[in-house]
């Protein structure tokens, strides 16, 4: 283990996520492999991963559990999902928007809607930042993902 690789090198998603249709299955497969590829993520007090996150879902809360690559437990954090509803149902109903744009508005309408799909998103990503705090140190970008994959999660096809 290297001292302070604070990175995920894995993500699972438990049997409890479910599976979905194909395309939902290829995003989520999509939102992984874009987080393992560049991530910062760092459970406070821990010395180093990298990290292996196995996501689930008990009781409506999202549950991350934490282990080493060599599979050591670190910490099992547990999310309650409700702060994140109204933000996911909005950014659903902009990109549903958004997707519908792209076949018939201007350019400038696709942009509009495009920067509002964005903010969004990133309000997500800072509230998903904002309830690991004191638990996970996350940049921007990773949050962001984490966000993209919490959101994937959600969608059934």
């Amino acid at each position: 283990m290297a001292k302070g690789d604070f990175r995920l090198c894995d993500v699972v998603l438990d049997d409890t996520i479910g599976r979905s249709t194909p395309d939902v299955e290829h995003e989520r497969a999509v939102a992984i492999f874009d987080l393992i590829e560049d991530n910062r993520f760092e459970p406070v007090g821990h010395a180093g991963g990298p990290y292996k996150l196995l996501l689930s879902l008990i009781d409506s809360k999202l549950v991350f559990a934490i282990k080493t690559e060599a599979g050591e437990d670190v910490a099992t954090h547990i999310l309650s999902l409700t702060p994140f509803r109204r933000i996911i149902k909005d950014y659903f109903m902009i990109c549903e928007s958004y997707y519908e744009a792209i076949r018939s508005a201007t350019p400038s309408q696709i942009e509009a809607i495009d920067m509002g799909r964005r903010g969004i998103h990133n309000d997500g990503s800072q509230t998903l930042m904002d309830r690991l705090s004191g638990k996970i140190k996350l940049d921007f970008d990773t949050a962001r993902r984490l966000f993209t994959l919490v959101c994937v999660l959600y969608w059934r096809g």
